[in-house]
């Protein structure tokens, strides 16, 4: 099934210049929007050695504290500037509008409106502002934008479940939280807990009328995958083994669902490479039709990344190598299957 999905996904013919720079304008009016918002004081404060922004307002005599994202140049920019975005708020929407029907006039993939609805309303909680990364074929589709590759609808475009992964030790210290619940949102849209062997911690959800399941995921530092909490979600989540590699230092994208939401997924280079690895862990089991499916994202990715960004993937792919013996098995026994990207990370 997943044996020629490279031939029939990737296209010689890129999105034009217009399509690209209109999907980057985008991306920033949204992030703009995100940091206009701001109600009180901007402060910078150091937890664990990094350091974050936070918004400092009260509401009567308590003083509250809404989270705003690392510090970066970025985002120091927008603070900078944020009384200024905030009286721009009308004009910037009817300009995202305009560029939304540029990129979907140019063939971008919109989202089902199952799953538009569903990122919305993670959104909207402020699930990718308190770092929730998009992860698995949900953020797969999204790389058309950052890449400007065109993507036709195949099956390995396709998912039936989205993944939002998040660090356990930042939702630990943001000392911030989801502006709703969550459970509450779900609730909302007709999803209910998949039962697990504890009742306790719930972490995965499904869609009754589309049968959409969503996941919560962390890194596993230890040698069990647990189930472990996300406070700043108010959610549980399956630890699991390399995904630290994966969410490590995310980029913004944008859903084209509506008016655009502003997510956040892996860098194309580290999902790569990831994937060669979650593709051997998935081999000989019940999983090896999905194993086959992220052997062909991998594939894809590294064939577009080699041309057009090889100094990214060199870096990503010998980070991975150096992190122990058995990141190596793993990679080298995916790429056995994949010649061709095997022959590309060689010559890197």
């Amino acid at each position: 099934m997943y044996n020629i999905p490279i031939q029939l996904l990737y296209m010689a013919d890129r999105h034009s210049n217009l399509a690209h720079a209109a999907y980057a304008d985008l991306i920033s009016s949204l992030w703009d929007e995100a940091l206009a918002s701001i109600r009180g004081t901007p402060r910078l404060e150091t937890r664990n050695s990094r350091r974050y922004w936070y918004d400092v307002y009260r509401i009567g005599s308590d003083v509250r504290k809404r989270y705003l994202g690392e510090d970066d140049a970025p985002t120091r920019d927008r603070i900078a500037r944020h009384a200024n975005l905030a009286t721009r708020s009308a004009q910037s929407a009817e300009d995202r509008q305009r560029l939304i029907r540029l990129l979907r006039a140019e063939g971008f993939q919109p989202l089902d409106a199952s799953t538009g609805a569903l990122l919305s309303a993670l959104a909207r909680a402020g699930t990718f502002r308190l770092g929730g990364t998009l992860a698995g074929t949900g953020a797969f589709r999204h790389y058309e934008g950052e890449l400007g590759i065109r993507m036709r609808q195949t099956e390995i475009l396709s998912t039936g479940d989205i993944d939002i992964a998040q660090f356990e030790r930042l939702s630990l210290i943001l000392g911030d939280t989801v502006e709703e619940p969550l459970a509450a949102a779900f609730t909302e849209l007709d999803f209910e807990p998949t039962p697990t062997l504890d009742h306790h911690s719930i972490w995965r959800w499904r869609q009754s009328r589309s049968n959409i399941q969503i996941e919560f995921l962390t890194p596993s530092f230890r040698p069990e995958e647990d189930i472990r909490d996300l406070p700043a979600l108010g959610v549980s989540a399956q630890s699991l083994h390399y995904l630290n590699y994966l969410i490590a230092e995310p980029i913004k994208a944008v859903a084209l669902y509506r008016s655009g939401i502003l997510i956040q997924i892996p860098r194309p280079e580290r999902f790569a490479i990831h994937k060669l690895i979650v593709a051997d862990r998935r081999r000989g089991g019940p999983d090896q039709i999905k194993s086959r499916k992220d052997r062909a994202q991998a594939a894809f990715l590294i064939r577009t990344l080699s041309e057009d960004r090889p100094d990214d993937l060199r870096e990503a792919y010998a980070d991975a190598r150096s992190r122990g013996p058995r990141w190596e098995a793993r990679i080298d026994a995916s790429l056995k299957r994949l010649p061709e990207s095997a022959a590309l990370l060689a010559a890197l």
